[in-house]
């Protein structure tokens, strides 16, 4: 599910600046809200960011995965590569172009057009693409966390029950192209409203908690619960179960341009939760037994989400969009940070995550594609784990918080370019 990406905040007055020399220069570069993305084209290589070739048996359970299911989230990123032009980068680093993955969609589709077994998939990846470990400088290890699609009772009509709105994107949001003033800005984008010929921020968490967009409209559901209403912005996408009993798939459309905080790391700084208690269940806890400080801790993560009605997700067993523009598959996708990982490439995982129930530690030891996008997601070693929809994917997600080694995994015909590169 899309969720905020960064913006580049250091390059905000200069950017402000030359948006007002020209009102036919703001109208080029502006670019209007979208729900998805299409791969970015790539920064300059982060050399500290080392892309190692390994060979698969160096690949702990590799044997093991199920790689049928890899290779059908496999074809939802190719649904997003083949809309793309040929000479298009695929992303960060030296990964190659469109043209270089396409022909291997053509033989992943021609696969399972046949019928996908274990063994002929596990055969295809194998081999198609060479593992790379990522190393940044000395460390070796990364960072996991999960995420989910709740499912939350909602109202089409404000009701005494039903009073926490979920808004769609305001008419005067606009995000402006930084790469169309700074070729070093390429990818990067900064969202405020014009006014009065100025660029400006959106309001933040807090003023627009406190009705800063009330009585425009721009409600799309009304929720019965602040705190759920918030955590469905870390999520980025829902499913809102109304009272008529039909459901409501609503999913990221865009956001307000604030950097996003995480209210977790607040309350640890402020000594309120102790180390090990800043999970989701644990956050949710705190904020429902202080409602009086609830709000206040809520408006520290000034960024906002603004949501869209997903129509074309009528089929309840397809998951929400990603960053990508394609369905997330549960279990299979993986949120990066797309400016050190190329968003639909696969990514090999050896971690861990909780178990049901127990949350002992388990074997994470699988095939994932970075098909998504996530405010907390910052860095080469990071990424969140897509468990699904529903309580247990909630329970999952929400205590997941466990050490990685991460493993990109590029078509042989470009590897060269990756080992140069170190």
């Amino acid at each position: 599910m899309a969720r905020p990406s960064r913006d580049g905040t250091w390059a905000l007055v200069a950017v402000a600046l030359a948006v007002l020399l020209a009102g036919v220069v703001l109208a080029l570069v502006l670019v209007p809200p979208r729900p998805s993305k299409a791969p970015e084209p790539p920064k300059p290589i982060d050399r500290a960011l080392r892309y190692d070739p390994v060979d698969y048996a160096a690949l702990p359970g590799w044997a093991a995965d199920d790689h049928s299911l890899a290779l059908q989230a496999f074809l939802q990123s190719c649904r997003a590569f083949e809309k793309q032009p040929a000479e298009r980068p695929v992303g960060p680093g030296p990964v190659g172009t469109m043209a270089d993955w396409t022909p291997l969609c053509a033989e992943a589709r021609s696969l399972a057009a046949g019928g996908i077994d274990e063994r002929t998939a596990r055969a295809f990846f194998e081999d198609r693409f060479q593992p790379l470990a990522l190393t940044l400088g000395p460390e070796r290890q990364g960072f996991l966390t999960g995420y989910y699609e709740p499912v939350l009772a909602g109202s089409r009509v404000r009701t005494e029950r039903f009073d926490v709105p979920l808004y769609g994107p305001p008419p005067d949001l606009v995000t402006v192209d930084l790469g169309a003033f700074r070729a070093d800005l390429d990818g990067e984008r900064i969202t405020g409203r014009v006014e009065d010929g100025r660029l400006r921020p959106m309001p933040d968490r807090g003023a627009i908690d406190r009705g800063a967009l009330a009585q425009r409209d721009l409600e799309i559901v009304w929720l019965d619960d602040p705190v759920e209403a918030f955590f469905l912005h870390i999520q980025g996408s829902g499913r809102i179960q109304l009272r008529d009993g039909s459901v409501l798939r609503v999913g990221y459309a865009a956001r307000n341009g604030h950097a996003y905080r995480s209210v977790g790391r607040e309350l640890l700084a402020r000594g309120l939760l102790a180390p090990g208690q800043a999970s989701a269940p644990g956050i949710k806890a705190w904020l429902r037994d202080h409602p009086d400080q609830a709000a206040a801790l809520m408006a520290e993560n000034p960024s906002y989400i603004f949501f869209r009605v997903v129509e074309e997700l009528a089929d309840r067993s397809v998951g929400p969009i990603g960053a990508l523009g394609v369905p997330l598959t549960p279990e299979r996708s993986l949120a990066v940070d797309r400016t050190h990982l190329p968003l639909g490439a696969p990514v090999y995982l050896d971690a861990s995550y909780p178990a049901p129930q127990t949350h002992e530690a388990r074997p994470l030891r699988r095939l994932m594609m970075a098909q998504d996008v996530g405010g907390a997601i910052r860095g080469a070693l990071r990424g969140d784990v897509f468990w699904g929809t529903g309580p247990k994917a909630a329970e999952i997600a929400g205590h997941m918080m466990h050490e990685a080694r991460f493993y990109l995994l590029v078509p042989k015909t470009v590897a060269s370019g990756a080992m140069a590169a170190m």
